[in-house]
């Protein structure tokens, strides 16, 4: 290379370690690439995704051709680096020369494209897979044969699947992804629905059910003037109808049927049962999904949940399953009453048959909602007994007073301030 200017064997030395940046970076960019926006754009038919998903379906042979492209490169850089070091400093510039070129690899060849990669990783990944396509359909052959020495050690530890794995997240990492990404393109109330129906699979219909305890029910065993006073002052659209008691379910009765005549002279408890609906039956381990489609299916709004042995658990309705997607229908001020009561030391005196994910959800608190779902079960469960009032525990970093028992369960407790917070939302 004698012959050859000094002049030249810079510039060829500049356009290797150009490809070598090129390679580094082209890596770097197309393993950055967000996999949900590229198969967003290949869904739109962009040319340059398609040929970036293609390349990345088979990260063997793609890696093998930018790695044989970049070790190629700083081969022939170490070689025209060698013979520009003799001729410019003779046997005592080999250690220069190398010096110099282990820097200037390191910096435009490594750190500086990488890191611009990562940064911006479709400005280049998009125009570098036109050309690593073409290039690994010159190379394919030597690629190939790379990769099977490489592949027949990895089959040597168990991996024989040389395809990349399909992105499959976990429900919790979608719910991440979608409040990581939703908080800064919608508005927030958009974001927790989305969040909360996330939740609906895992959550089934004996979470929110109203209990049998605090039914609202129409017994055909009380006089007309109590049922006709009770129909008047209902608040919902429909209600369970019985004769003795929830165990003797006769049906549903949607209110609107007979509201306009209750003051009929002729009016009776036969008004009722002449205008009643089949119940729907769902066993409580039904999850909210299924349910919402079984109400689609069955045009329906309440159904009763029924525990394995058949026995009546409580109601289920289309309303309750709404409140699961958008939240509380009414303001906080009016919920607290039912089962809430406030005190002026920041405590507050709760129900303890209160469904402790609908307590969690309505006061903002963390209270443990594994095992038991009610704030008596809780309690029971970590006691192993019936608690004598004045026993206090602490519950998920809560202390808890009992205040009321009877015979077999907890009536009534003080929740206060979780311990190192100093209000309790």
């Amino acid at each position: 290379m004698d012959e050859v200017p000094l002049g030249l064997l810079l510039l060829a030395l500049a356009s290797l370690i150009c490809c070598s940046a090129f390679f580094s970076g082209s890596e770097t960019a197309l393993m950055a690439l967000n996999r949900y926006r590229l198969r967003h754009l290949v869904a739109q038919h962009r040319p340059a995704a398609i040929r970036a998903q293609r390349l990345l379906e088979r990260p063997d042979r793609l890696l093998g051709v930018i790695l044989l492209g970049n070790n190629v490169t700083n081969i022939l850089s170490t070689v025209l680096a060698t013979v520009i070091s003799l001729r410019v400093w003779g046997e005592t510039g080999l250690a220069i020369g190398t010096g110099l070129l282990t820097v200037v690899v390191l910096l435009f060849a490594e750190v500086a494209p990488k890191t611009l990669a990562a940064i911006r990783p479709e400005r280049l990944a998009f125009p570098a897979s036109w050309a690593l396509s073409g290039l690994l359909f010159i190379t394919y052959p030597i690629v190939l044969l790379i990769n099977g020495f490489s592949n027949a050690l990895l089959r040597l530890v168990g991996v024989t699947d040389m395809e990349a794995d399909a992105t499959r997240l976990s429900r919790e990492e979608v719910k991440t992804f979608l409040h990581d990404s939703g908080r800064h393109h919608m508005e927030s109330e958009q974001l927790e629905m989305l969040l909360r129906i996330m939740d609906m699979g895992a959550v089934v219909v004996e979470d929110v059910m109203v209990r049998r305890q605090e039914l609202d029910m129409l017994d055909l065993q009380d006089s007309w003037e109590e049922l006709r006073e009770q129909i008047k002052t209902c608040p919902y659209s429909r209600m369970p109808v019985c004769r003795g008691g929830i165990d003797q379910l006769l049906g549903i009765l949607p209110l609107r049927r007979i509201i306009g005549r209750l003051d009929e002279e002729a009016a009776g408890s036969q008004l009722i049962e002449e205008n009643l609906q089949n119940a729907q039956f769902v066993p409580e381990g039904t999850p909210l999904t299924v349910q919402l489609l079984n109400f689609r299916q069955n045009r329906g709004r309440m159904a009763m949940v029924v525990s394995e042995y058949g026995d009546p658990m409580g109601v289920v309705t289309l309303e309750d399953l709404v409140v699961e997607i958008v939240g509380e229908l009414a303001d906080r001020e009016t919920l607290l009453p039912d089962f809430v009561h406030p005190q002026e030391d920041q405590s507050f005196l709760v129900r303890a048959n209160v469904n402790i994910r609908d307590l969690n959800r309505r006061m903002g608190w963390l209270l443990p909602e594994e095992g038991s779902r009610t704030l008596n079960g809780q309690i029971l469960d970590y006691l192993e007994d019936i608690p004598r009032p004045g026993t206090s525990i602490l519950l998920g970093g809560y202390p808890v007073e009992i205040i009321k028992t009877d015979e077999n369960a907890v009536i009534m407790v003080r929740v206060s301030p979780q311990l190192g917070s100093e209000t309790v939302n």
